[in-house]
């Protein structure tokens, strides 16, 4: 009978997590934010209680698990509406490589060892540093790099400037500019950064994309 019991609470539990994870629309585990991460332990240990309390009602692990896939949608939206909300919980990309030049001062802040570095770059079968332009360590952990091209051509990496109405001051300084300099080149446009969705610095360009586009 326990054995059955068991059974029956793996099996639904096994379709009501599946539906909840549909419901918040997860993404694959290398991809997983900070609270995507809390909130999957968290409800594979509420599961893992109640299957092994077959006494206890499974009620007491749904509720819990209906309250965080809630709080879950309910971030997730606010997150989409919110840049400084997102940032708070996700951080943000921090530039490793920088034409070519590896950046101690950052791997430092984020804790990122040169072993790391170095398995980061094997596994993308990179032996070499110099094969690197640039490299940035996103929110998720993971290492997105751009190689050089044939003969190091040097290329320009879009580099954002404003997103959301929010001015990148990071940039502005990898770039050796201010804000004056950026809200000069708006001004000429009949622009200010709160009307900017997005805005990135490009071969010595500024591409801007209005919030009036993509509403």
């Amino acid at each position: 009978m326990l054995v059955l019991t068991v059974l029956i609470r793996t099996v639904f539990f096994y379709f009501f997590v599946t539906l909840a994870y549909r419901i918040m629309g997860k993404r694959e585990v290398g991809q997983l934010g900070v609270i995507d991460l809390i909130v999957s332990i968290l409800i594979a240990e509420l599961v893992a209680i109640s299957i092994e309390n077959t006494e206890d009602s499974m009620i007491l692990t749904i509720v819990p698990i209906v309250s965080l896939v809630i709080l879950e949608v309910g971030f997730g939206y606010i997150a989409v509406k919110s840049r400084k909300f997102r940032t708070l919980f996700d951080g943000k990309p921090s530039l490793i490589i920088c034409n070519g030049k590896i950046n101690y001062h950052e791997m430092i802040k984020q804790r990122y060892t040169l072993d790391d570095l170095l398995i980061s770059l094997r596994q993308k079968e990179i032996s070499d540093i110099d094969m690197v332009e640039y490299a940035f360590l996103e929110p998720n952990g993971k290492l997105s790099i751009f190689k050089y091209k044939p003969f190091k051509i040097k290329t320009s990496l879009p580099l954002a400037l404003i997103l959301d109405g929010v001015v990148q001051d990071k940039t502005l300084k990898l770039l050796h500019k201010n804000r004056s300099w950026l809200e000069n080149e708006l001004n000429k446009k009949g622009l200010i950064p709160t009307d900017i969705f997005y805005a990135f610095y490009k071969s010595k360009k500024i591409y801007i994309i209005k919030k009036c586009e993509v509403n």
